[in-house]
Order: structure tokens, then C-alpha cells, then sequence
């Protein structure tokens, strides 16, 4: 299976290398029509897995242990550090100062009346940036498809994507070819949605230390960026969840507090507590508007389906990965701290970074939208820090974070696909290098082509989302019943 995985994988690199466009153009089309015929599938069944993990943790049920009744391996702390760290590196370090910025320079359409430029205006486009990364986000990378792998676990069942089928098909589908099917797309979806932004790293950061300090913005520097992040990231999952990977995510976790203390020191307090306070509440009042829209087919694509498709392609190894480190943790937990604390966190720190670059670019129109619009994502973080007191300070820690994020991602990625490819126990360390060593090369290469070819890897994953989707259906009704049995074993009922 990992062969195959890998084998695929090589295979779109170097298709993507001979034939740039022709990649591209290809990957775009299938994208698009996926994006049209499902993107009200994803939707629909990302509310649905919210709905019944907020039902299920508010329940009685709330109460049951998952993987029986031990204590926690790990802190509350560094337990959420590490979920956290790995959905929000996948991308959200970059859209976090780029996202609000376009949604506050181009309103989107369902919002097409209200003044450009206007307070609303900032409250819309932070608004629609939290519901992309918020509660249904969260729900469905760590709430039910988590659930049905911590009891598979606690049965001694693998570990692999085939294993969510498991309650509809039983033991057959651990043996056969759908089950391995369901495992390789599973894998190809996380690894192209995770070599995505590790190659946008390279791009970003040494753009950055281009605008920055005057260094060559080359494709060497993006090379060697890109090789020390992989080198990082083989470290911490060569040494483990209780060693490199937890520790990574702390330190990310400090980091990322003390930056965004530095950016209200240095930037404008009273307009992101605004910001933050007007656009959650927007977001609350219109959470169904904004989660069912359907108005604009082609703008959809380019948002909300695509960043749902994204989550949903990731969504299964996520699962293993939350299973990995839950054991012992309540319902309630998992659910109260993913899909309901780390959402409100995600959109603190997309109101720091992002509200910072409205209020910037409400002050010199052009100064963040414009850098933007003409480089793309790697130029919103620098273009916010460069307007900031300490700007080169401050742009350098953003880059560090920017990097260690996205090694976090790397390395929980890599353990969970080495998870899904063996039949039982730990994978062993050469696995899980290998994944981390696979991905960054895989990102090296594709970086050769330019922006087109990342992204065209990074799209991809929206096209294995519909697999994917249909993998994680099951959870809605396996879930309650599954905790159904457990509450009865647990004396809950």
C-alpha cells in the first residue's frame, strides 16, 4: 500500500515536471467539475458531522471514555497543541494574513451590497474567513471519524482509512481490494494537501528574506528552505508523539502567542479585539447562510468547496492521527476542545494576522492587497509585517513560526500515513522518515515548476475529496452508536 501510495505520488511529480500544463490543465477541469457536482455533498455533510458531534458531546454520551478506562497519555496542553498545530499549519498560516484581505478588497458575493471599505465590510471579511476554518472544519478532522478509530483501536482493528467502513462492511473490508483502495486515496489526498504548503513555504519564506534583507529570491533558496524544513519534520516523527512531535507543537504554540502579543503591542489592539468581537458574531448569526451558500458556482470553487474539499481529503488521516494521542479522553473533551475551543482559537489568530492587514490596508489602500494581488500568498505576511514597528523582527519570527508550523503538519502526517500502512502496532522509524523525506523531495520537484505546479498538487486533493466524502458518511450514524455500546460497557446509560 505504500508503495503504491508513493509510487502514484512520483508519478504526478514527474508527469507535472514533463508536462506543466498539460498537468495543470488537466488537474483544473477535474477540479472544477468536482467542485460543481459535489461541492453541495461536502457542505451538507460537514454541517451534518457538526451537528451530531455537538449533540453527542452535549449528550449523556458526552461522559464516555474513549479507549477505555485509562488515564490520558498526555496534558490537556500539549493534547490540543498538537491537533491543533497540525490542522492550522496545513494551510492556515498562510491564509491567515491573506484571507481576510481578499474577502475585505473583494467582498463576496453574498455580501455583494455592503459598502466597500465600510466597518461592515471588515466584520463580512473576517466573518467568512472563520467559516471556512471554524466549527465544521474542525468537526470533521477531529470529532466522529476520531471516535470510530479509538474503538477500532481499543478491538485491536488497524489503524488504516478502511477501518471507518468497518461498522458498515465488517472484517471483509480489511481484506479487501475496496479496503485497500479507500487506504491509498485516503493517502494520496493528505500527502497532496500537505506537499502543497510545504512547498508554498519555500516560496514564502524566501520571498520574504528577499523583500527582507535583499537575499536571492531562487529557486536554491527555495530548495534549501524546503530541505531543512523536511529535515525538522524526519527529526520530531523519527523520535516520536511523546518526544519530537509534542514538543514541536508546544513550542509552535508559545510562539505563536507571544507573536500575535507582539503584533496588537505593535499594530492596533482596540481594531482586532473589534474585529475579532463584531466578525464572530457575524459569523454565529449567519453560520447557515454562510455554510449552505450556493449563489456563485465559480466564486464557491475558489473558497468554500475547495477548502472544504481540502478538509474532507484530510479528514481520515486526521482521524488516525486524533486516535493516536486521545486515548483516554472523554467525548466531551474531543468534542468541547476540537470543534468548539480550537475554532475560536483559529479565529483569534486569523482576526491578529488578517484583521491587521484590513486595518493596514484601510490606512494605505494598496499596501497589503496590492503586494497580494500581484506575488500572492507568500507576500500578505511580509507586506504586514514590513508596515509594523520592528518590521524585520517581526517578519523574521513570522517566517520561523511559518516554517515550524509547517513541519508540525509534516511530521503528524507522516506518522499517521506510517500508521495506515501497517497492520498493527507503532509504525517503525524507517517508515515514518521515509513519508517526511518522500514529501519534501516531492515539494522540491514541484517547486521547479513554479506556483502552477504546487498548486496543481494542492488542488488535487479537492478531486480525492469525493472518495474521501463518501469514506466518512458512515461516521454519522456509526458514531452515536458505537458510543451507544460503549456508554452501556461504562455503566453511562
Amino acid at each position: 500500500m505504500s508503495a503504491l501510495s508513493g509510487g502514484l505520488l512520483t508519478a504526478f511529480v514527474v508527469t507535472a515536471l514533463i508536462a506543466p500544463q498539460a498537468t495543470g490543465d488537466a488537474v483544473t477541469a477535474a477540479f472544477t467539475a468536482c467542485a460543481a457536482w459535489f461541492g453541495p455533498y461536502w457542505q451538507l455533510l460537514l454541517l451534518a458531522t457538526f451537528g451530531v458531534a455537538v449533540v453527542l458531546g452535549a449528550s449523556r454520551y458526552g461522559r464516555v471514555r474513549l479507549g477505555g478506562d485509562v488515564a490520558p497519555e498526555f496534558g490537556t496542553f500539549k493534547w490540543l497543541a498538537m491537533i491543533m498545530c497540525t490542522l492550522l499549519a496545513a494551510g492556515g498560516v498562510f491564509w491567515a494574513s491573506a484571507e481576510p484581505v481578499y474577502h475585505f478588497a473583494d467582498l463576496p458575493p453574498a455580501y455583494a451590497d455592503v459598502p466597500p471599505g465600510s466597518t461592515e465590510a471588515v466584520t463580512v471579511a473576517l466573518a467568512q474567513s472563520f467559516s471556512h476554518w471554524g466549527f465544521l472544519a474542525w468537526a470533521v478532522l477531529g470529532t466522529l471519524g476520531a471516535i470510530v478509530m479509538m474503538r477500532a483501536d481499543e478491538k485491536g482493528l488497524p489503524l488504516r482509512p478502511r477501518t471507518l467502513l468497518h461498522p458498515v462492511f465488517g472484517e471483509r473490508i480489511q481484506h479487501h481490494w475496496l479496503g485497500a483502495v479507500v487506504d491509498v486515496i485516503c493517502i494520496i489526498a493528505v500527502v497532496a494537501g500537505t506537499v502543497g504548503p510545504i512547498g508554498f513555504l519555500g516560496m514564502q519564506v524566501s520571498y520574504g528574506m528577499s523583500t527582507l534583507f535583499g537575499t536571492p529570491d531562487s529557486y536554491p533558496m527555495q530548495v534549501a528552505i524546503v530541505l531543512g524544513l523536511t529535515a525538522v519534520a524526519v527529526l520530531s516523527v523519527v523520535t516520536g508523539v511523546d518526544k519530537g512531535i509534542q514538543l514541536l507543537s508546544r513550542f509552535n504554540v508559545w510562539l505563536a502567542v507571544a507573536t500575535m502579543a507582539a503584533i496588537l503591542v505593535l499594530g492596533s489592539a482596540a481594531f482586532v479585539v473589534d474585529g475579532f468581537l463584531s466578525g464572530f458574531a457575524r459569523y454565529v448569526q449567519d453560520f447557515l447562510p454562510m455554510s449552505l451558500y450556493r449563489g456563485d458556482g465559480e466564486w464557491l470553487g475558489s473558497w468554500t468547496v475547495f477548502f472544504f474539499g481540502w478538509f474532507i481529503g484530510y479528514a481520515p488521516l486526521m482521524a488516525i492521527f486524533v486516535a493516536r494521542i486521545s486515548r483516554g479522553r472523554t467525548v466531551r473533551d474531543l468534542v468541547g476542545f476540537t470543534a468548539g475551543v480550537a475554532p475560536v482559537a483559529t479565529a483569534l489568530w486569523f482576526t491578529v494576522l488578517g484583521g491587521t492587514g484590513i486595518m493596514l490596508e484601510q490606512r494605505t489602500p494598496g499596501s497589503v492587497a496590492g503586494p497580494l494581488a500581484d506575488v500572492g500568498l507568500p507576500a500578505a505576511l511580509v507586506s504586514i509585517a514590513q508596515q509594523l514597528p520592528w518590521g524585520a523582527v517581526l517578519g523574521v519570527v513570522l517566517l520561523v513560526l511559518t516554517t515550524t508550523f509547517v513541519a508540525t503538519t509534516t511530521d503528524s502526517m507522516s506518522l499517521a500515513i506510517a500508521t495506515a500502512g501497517t497492520t498493527g502496532g507503532e509504525p517503525n522509524k524507517f517508515s515514518r522518515a521515509f513519508w517526511g523525506l518522500l514529501m519534501g523531495v516531492a515539494a522540491v520537484a514541484l517547486i521547479a515548476v513554479g506556483d502552477s505546479g504546487v498548486s496543481a498538487l494542492q488542488s488535487f486533493i479537492v478531486i480525492t475529496a469525493v472518495p474521501a466524502g463518501f469514506v466518512l458518511l458512515p461516521t454519522l450514524w456509526t458514531a452515536p452508536k458505537i458510543l451507544h455500546d460503549m456508554a452501556a460497557e461504562q455503566g453511562i446509560r
